[in-house]
């Protein structure tokens, strides 16, 4: 009987660390998880405080506010990175961050994203980039999706000339979805057809929610519409609800359901070799691998 070393078995928690490290190559910490809800409550607040005015308010449309979210905007995104920066370098590599080499992936992946945006020219809702977000944001996690979909969105605006009141809003909404790509459930254990059929699904989910939630930053303000689908302001929040989900019907579903369907064809066919060309881009980073430095040989 052969002798087997215990020291070449992995411990249990050798196994569970590692399965972490393959589940979030660049994990959540409670510095970043802070940041990001305070983003996200300020998005929230930027898209829905026209449904809490009251009747008499001047509203004049995000053209006013837009510059002050996209001011406040970019310092969080900033202090989700610098987050995530600090938490690596504080745990001494037990729980890694964004280093360089995470950084550098951001950039590229931002960049690829934006120059996918063009390619369906917003034709019939006809958006690429989603599925890309998609994945990537299941592949490096919730965090490093929500920078990565908000970069890409201001890249593939400063790429295209589609700079305006809107990408503040475009920005905040991509962020969230690529975050909930990153949160969904088996990101170690599920491989396969489960997984693709899972992020198709949550990709066509998340590209129709992505066209209700920017309705939502300009309907408000859409002036001519019959009196069943367009704002009263000072109504109850339930009334608006109904006219916007009678606006979304007879608007923008014929775009956000071809965006949809594209999103499902694509990562349904091109979703195992871009997760699997992901996991090894992380893989051979080893993000926050702790440096060793051995003595010269005498």
């Amino acid at each position: 009987m052969t002798a087997v070393d215990p020291k070449a078995v992995p411990a249990a928690d050798d196994l569970t660390t590692t399965r972490r490290r393959l589940a979030r190559p660049v994990p959540l910490g409670r510095r970043s998880i802070a940041v990001l809800a305070l983003t996200s409550l300020v998005g929230v607040a930027g898209f829905g405080w026209p449904l809490l005015a009251a009747t008499d308010s001047a509203l004049v449309g995000h053209s006013t506010d837009a510059p002050w979210l996209f001011a406040l905007l970019l310092p969080l995104l900033l202090a989700v990175v610098v987050a995530q920066i600090s938490e690596g370098r504080s745990a001494g590599g037990g729980a890694p961050g964004l280093d360089a080499k995470s950084v550098a992936l951001l950039g590229v992946l931002a960049a690829a994203g934006a120059a996918l945006r063009p390619l369906g020219a917003g034709t019939a809702g006809l958006e690429p980039m989603f599925f890309l977000m998609v994945l990537a944001g299941r592949v490096l996690g919730p965090g490093f999706g929500f920078v990565l979909g908000s970069l890409s969105m201001f890249a593939s605006a400063l790429l295209t000339g589609g700079v305006g009141p809107w990408l503040p809003f475009q920005m905040l909404a991509m962020g969230w979805v690529c975050l909930g790509a990153g949160l969904l459930p088996g990101a170690a254990t599920l491989r396969g057809r489960g997984e693709l059929a899972m992020l198709a699904g949550y990709g066509a989910v998340a590209s129709v929610l992505y066209g209700t939630i920017m309705n939502l930053q300009g309907w408000p303000y859409i002036a001519g519409l019959s009196g069943s689908i367009s704002f009263v302001p000072g109504d109850p929040v339930s009334a608006n609800l109904v006219r916007f989900a009678a606006y979304c019907l007879a608007t923008s579903l014929g775009w956000d359901l071809p965006r949809a369907a594209l999103t499902v064809v694509l990562c349904l066919t091109l979703g195992t070799s871009v997760l699997r060309a992901l996991r090894r881009a992380t893989r051979r980073a080893a993000f926050n691998a702790p440096a060793t430095f051995n003595p010269p040989e005498a």
